[in-house]
């Protein structure tokens, strides 16, 4: 499924609220609580991201901390599959894969359990937002770590300027918005 066939964009785009200067000044975030306060939206996205996942069938979804979990749980729901939530460093109580990343100012980590996926599954992470794409490619690592089949990462929005998913070759991206 290419960009150009997912014909919810726009009505999604609707929901997606522009806060100017957060978390700093210059910065337009773009606030999905709008999207997840109408149950009409939610079911939308939800139905998008499974159709998205139904075409490269998974055996688990992958969801990073911590609006992939908000999208990641009933989307792993209605494809009947497993969910793995990513984790920042310390939330996870047994033995984890640790990756450590680049921020814009310092480095921040992500883990996932060691026995949550077995080698060779089949793995479709999800987030909020993709933006460098350096939360997502550390997730990749993790995932690698791991032994599992990404089948590919699947994003609610896109900021197309900052690049992200340069990051990501050869790994399938898709966004169900683009700005």
């Amino acid at each position: 499924m290419t960009q150009s066939t997912i014909p919810q964009e726009e009505e999604l785009k609707r929901y997606i609220r522009d806060v100017a200067d957060f978390p700093k000044p210059g910065i337009v975030f773009k606030d999905i609580t709008p999207l997840l306060k109408s149950p009409e939206a939610l079911k939308l996205i939800v139905k998008a991201m499974v159709e998205v996942c139904k075409a490269d069938m998974p055996d688990y979804i992958a969801g990073i901390e911590s609006r992939g979990f908000i999208l990641g749980m009933p989307l792993a729901h209605e494809l009947n599959v497993g969910f793995i939530p990513v984790r920042k460093a310390g939330k996870l109580p047994a033995a984890t894969y640790r990756q450590e990343y680049t921020l814009e100012y310092g480095t921040d980590v992500l883990e996932i359990h060691q026995d949550a996926i077995e080698p060779g599954k089949k793995v479709w992470v999800i987030d909020d937002l993709l933006a460098t794409g350096g939360t997502a490619q550390a997730t990749l690592a993790l995932l690698e770590q791991s032994g599992a089949d990404v089948l590919g990462m699947l994003f609610a929005i896109e900021l197309n300027f900052l690049n992200g998913r340069e990051k990501l070759s050869p790994c399938k991206t898709i966004s169900l918005m683009k700005y």
